[in-house]
């Protein structure tokens, strides 16, 4: 049988549920967010939320605006898909106001997916300063990854695009497109990652292989580093990411090609990592949060992902390494989702993918 028959026959094996469950509700906190790219609930209730536009806002638990600001990020730029992007609090944030922020950065014509790192002192960002710029610079703006995890030996692992219009870049080690990088709180390589000391190799590289990689989150009970990333048209992946490993595009995919072309022969290759889980058509998944609280006790562990052209929240339950479960959430909404957070008192947080984007809660009902 072929692997695509095997997936296949693992997918059917999967229990499927739509939102006709009513074991939650949903509020609406705050609209009118101009693009609202992530969100970071604190501890007070409040929010930090980036918008791809330009600006960082926090609101108030009840969604009011206490403050809406432009970070100073070095050669900010905006257009289409690209902007300000994510954004990670670092474990000591609520004595520091340490963050980093994802973004791009440069022109038109020469751009890339940049880092920096920063400090919020009460409504204002200081302290702005690169860490990491991926390379070379490309053309176009499409397709910069840009989501974050914080990894327990305080390094930060960073997605990337292939740049849309440069596929084939994601197999080439010696340039950071179609990678997941790795890096120190200060932008240096940590000693042990993967390639270090290879010749002609860019050293921040964590994994290899990646098309669009919108969503990852590091499970610590597990040990698992976890991502999604978007196929062309189909074959949209999750991933259990290890170091040093190749993921594939686009020597190996589940998609085709906008146009109805083929993109590859295969759905898998000697010496790439397959993936975890497959959706085909594609859901175009933005944003995970790995659940971990009382409030949702039967959701303890399960993984929420959020989806643009699909929108849906997608809620997978794992067992041994495996999805065994997918619940899609959210169907009457009709709305684009972009992104989705596990608050500190167990509600799940979302935000809309529009030009009146939308700030939701999730609680039981």
């Amino acid at each position: 049988m072929t692997k695509y028959g095997h997936l296949l026959l693992s997918v059917m094996l999967v229990s499927f549920s739509s939102s006709a469950q009513t074991d939650y509700q949903v509020q609406t906190i705050a609209e009118d967010l101009h693009y609202p790219w992530a969100l970071a609930p604190l501890a007070d209730g409040s929010f930090l939320i980036t918008e791809r536009s330009g600006q960082l806002k926090k609101l108030s638990p009840s969604g009011d605006t206490l403050f809406s600001l432009q970070p100073a990020l070095p050669e900010l730029f905006v257009a289409a898909q690209g902007g300000v992007l994510d954004l990670l609090l670092l474990p000591d944030f609520a004595d520091s106001g340490r963050l980093l922020l994802s973004y791009s950065c440069g022109t038109l014509a020469a751009n890339s997916t940049c880092l920096a790192s920063a400090q919020l002192r009460g409504d204002k960002l200081e302290a702005i300063r690169p860490i990491f710029q991926a390379q070379p610079l490309r053309r176009g703006a499409a397709h910069y990854g840009g989501r974050m995890a914080l990894l327990p030996d305080d390094t930060v692992v960073l997605t990337l695009g292939d740049g849309f219009d440069y596929r084939e870049q994601a197999q080439n080690k010696a340039n950071h497109l179609g990678k997941i990088v790795r890096v120190a709180l200060d932008g240096s390589v940590p000693g042990d990652n993967p390639f270090v000391g290879e010749p002609a190799v860019a050293a921040e590289i964590y994994s290899l292989g990646h098309r669009n990689v919108q969503g990852i989150v590091y499970d610590a009970d597990n040990q698992q580093l976890l991502s999604h990333e978007h196929g062309p048209r189909g074959g949209d992946e999750l991933n259990v990411l290890l170091p040093g490993q190749n993921y594939g595009w686009p020597v190996a995919s589940h998609g085709i090609d906008y146009t109805g072309a083929r993109i590859s022969p295969y759905t898998q290759f000697s010496g790439m990592t397959d993936p975890l889980y497959v959706w085909t058509p594609s859901i175009a998944p933005s944003g995970m949060a790995l659940y971990q609280h009382a409030r949702f006790s039967q959701w303890q562990g399960n993984l929420f992902i959020t989806a643009l052209a699909g929108k849906r929240l997608h809620r997978l339950t794992l067992q041994d390494g495996k999805v065994v479960a997918e619940q899609q959430m959210l169907a009457e909404l009709n709305s684009r989702l972009r992104d989705v957070r596990s608050g500190p008192d167990g509600s799940i947080y979302i935000l809309t993918d529009s030009e009146q984007g939308k700030l939701l809660r999730v609680t039981p009902k």
